[in-house]
């Protein structure tokens, strides 16, 4: 294979992605159909959409992968600045909900394929090995803040469950701003995870 054909593979992929998460946002998991999807990428056939994913579900799993893939290169600058357990509590909770913020489309896509995406037996399209785990992350960061004093003491999967659950609610709320709910778990979060002064 040449390398304007590996470009261009990988240009088209990238338009069908993009516009399987405009289509699946807009209109929901079980309306986006290749006939659909392809309209919106303005391609003349969903052969063409065949050719670069095997199915639908390798297409979902790559609109997922996109979208995540971005989410944390753009967090995980924030996080490399941050030096103390505090610090990168406070990057991950603001610069994802930043994220969400910045990018209402692809976040309307993804939780509708969570939701909704289903294989033809019943089981959640996307994988666990397709997904990054955020608590197990989380709740590392809650250990090591533990471990250097930083923290008090709490059970750190619970904590990541709950910072998880707060972060996940503002995906689906339109009506928030983002920024000021942010500061507000931010706050939160830092109070009950603090060491308390002796």
């Amino acid at each position: 294979m040449r390398v304007n054909d590996t470009v261009t593979t990988g240009a088209r992929r990238a338009q069908i992605v993009l516009a399987a998460i405009d289509t699946i946002a807009e209109l929901g998991y079980g309306n986006a159909s290749f006939a659909r999807i392809a309209k919106r990428a303005g391609i003349s056939s969903t052969r063409l959409i065949s050719y670069h994913f095997d199915d639908k579900a390798e297409l979902v799993r790559a609109v997922a992968g996109a979208v995540l893939a971005e989410a944390a290169d753009y967090m995980g600058k924030r996080l490399r600045a941050a030096t103390t357990p505090t610090e990168q509590l406070t990057a991950y909770l603001e610069s994802n909900l930043e994220f969400i913020a910045e990018h209402p489309t692809a976040i309307r896509a993804v939780v509708e394929i969570a939701t909704n995406a289903r294989t033809d037996d019943g089981r959640p399209l996307l994988r666990a090995e397709d997904v990054d785990d955020p608590v197990s992350r989380l709740a590392t960061l809650f250990r090591q803040g533990q471990e250097s004093g930083e923290f008090r003491t709490f059970d750190p999967i619970v904590m990541a469950v709950t910072v998880r659950a707060a972060i996940d609610a503002a995906a689906s709320r339109t009506d928030l701003d983002p920024h000021a709910y942010g500061q507000e778990l931010v706050g939160l979060f830092l109070r009950a995870t603090r060491k308390d002064p002796s």
